[in-house]
């Protein structure tokens, strides 16, 4: 595929071109794609640099020289996608196909359409000279969806002088428009859970498949998956959570108000986040260490009874926890039934720099005056954890304004993931006035603390 000869080029077809690079991870092969978004930066006059582990997963740097007037930020975004084969979609998901107002296909929302979006800014603020406060430097990555090892993972790593001096980044995943009890609501991702990993391997007596079998290996297993279905860890309560809590309720009338504050009680969150329904749902994670029984190894032939089998667990920790922590909350659920190793943790940020934030929330306002920005707590987990090792606060930042009746949430990762081609206009041009403003973050001397002590 070529690139195009002009410095900027209409969002729909750029989203259209990279949608059609199946990088599906795994394998991932985002090597075609890569070569595609460098030829059309070079033909813009930028100049780009490729850095890779692999020859197939590479990563592209872009950089825009501005002024001394602030530290350079970094605009970055992973090219990769899930799968999406075996799944019912309206339309192939690597067509790029457009209807119905929006562009459909793997990675609309997550994440090609954030970097259509970045691209369109960056080349813009290149074509009309945008006076910038500092350098602005464009990532785009590999490996995002697989852990980032030919990804970020490795820039922070292995070259980690390309991002220095930077304080601030945006990324996914936030931005996004959604509606509640009439008010229109654009949460900007400020943390995010951290990836901590389990093992746990229960044990029992093994013997032949044809003579009675009580309390085996797989039995306990069953009474494992029971509890982990049925238990509830602790409730926590972070500075993200509250600030995203306090932030939305105090714009919400009564008794959604009330409800929102109260889950910031203890006491009260279960209760009452069971009584929300699907918001409820949602909001949980925020409050708590999860843990997801994801795969279940056990037996190898069908005439033996096996002497144990393995449960992995996918668990996120809240921001300031640690896996010593989860340990401890799960031992009780448990109850001496399993064995639980630590198979991977990927820590976050100590701490939370809210110094640009009153920038972007003030861009949404000037979009959208009925909208409202609130900070968020990411229940899930991106490359800012990796960048956050280099003392640079993500800001997830992809601007779209949504019709209510489509699901964001519901479409990453799922079948007929799309995006309206308004809304990549919205975020191109929220991006592109945040190039022009990044000087305006305040000083933050004491940063917020992830968890206080004795949490």
């Amino acid at each position: 595929m070529t690139a195009p000869s002009s410095s900027f080029i209409p969002l729909a077809p750029l989203l259209q071109a990279l949608i059609r690079f199946d990088t599906t991870n795994p394998p991932g092969n985002e090597s075609a794609c890569v070569s595609y978004v460098n030829a059309l930066l070079q033909d813009a006059g930028c100049v780009t640099q490729i850095v890779s582990k692999s020859p197939e997963r590479p990563n592209l740097i872009a950089r825009l020289s501005g002024a001394r007037a602030a530290p350079p930020l970094l605009l970055y975004g992973h090219l990769d996608v899930v799968p999406a084969a075996d799944q019912p979609w309206m339309h192939p998901p690597f067509a790029g196909q457009v209807a119905d107002g929006c562009l459909w296909g793997r990675g609309a929302l997550d994440m090609k359409g954030g970097i259509a979006m970045m691209l369109a800014a960056f080349l813009r603020a290149k074509a009309e000279n945008l006076p910038l406060p500092g350098d602005v430097i464009l990532a785009l990555v590999s490996d995002e969806e697989a852990g980032g090892v030919f990804g970020a993972r490795f820039l922070v790593e292995e070259h980690s002088h390309l991002f220095q001096g930077v304080r601030y980044a945006i990324g996914e995943f936030g931005g996004f428009s959604m509606e509640m009890s009439g008010r229109r609501f654009y949460p900007i991702m400020v943390a995010e859970k951290q990836v901590c990993r389990l093992e746990l391997t229960v044990r029992g007596q093994g013997g032949h498949g044809s003579l009675t079998s009580r309390d085996r290996a797989l039995a306990r297993l069953g009474q494992v998956l029971t509890r982990l279905d049925r238990g509830r860890l602790p409730v926590h309560i972070t500075p993200a959570s509250r600030m995203m809590l306090q932030s939305i309720s105090s714009h919400l009338p009564f008794p959604r108000n009330l409800a929102l504050r109260l889950l910031l009680c203890p006491p009260l969150s279960g209760f009452l986040s069971g009584l929300m329904g699907p918001a409820g749902n949602r909001l949980e994670p925020l409050l708590r260490n999860t843990v997801n029984a994801t795969l279940v190894r056990g037996g190898e032939k069908v005439n033996v009874v096996p002497t144990q089998a393995t449960l992995t667990l996918d668990g996120r920790l809240l921001p300031g926890c640690t896996p010593d922590d989860l340990l401890a909350e799960l031992k009780p659920i448990l109850g001496g039934l399993a064995e639980v190793r630590v198979l991977q943790h990927s820590p976050g940020p100590a701490h939370l720099d809210m110094g640009l934030f009153d920038t972007l929330a003030g861009i949404i306002r000037e979009a959208d005056p009925g909208g409202v920005a609130a900070p968020m707590l990411l229940p899930a987990t991106t490359d800012a954890r990796f960048f956050a090792r280099l003392g640079i606060q993500t800001y997830g930042f992809l601007p779209m304004r949504l019709e209510p009746g489509l699901d964001f949430l519901g479409t990453v990762h799922g079948p007929d993931e799309r995006i309206p081609i308004a809304a990549l206009d919205f975020g191109a041009e929220a991006i592109y006035q945040l190039l022009g403003k990044f000087n305006q973050w305040q000083d933050v001397s004491t940063q917020t603390r992830m968890l206080p002590k004795g949490r």
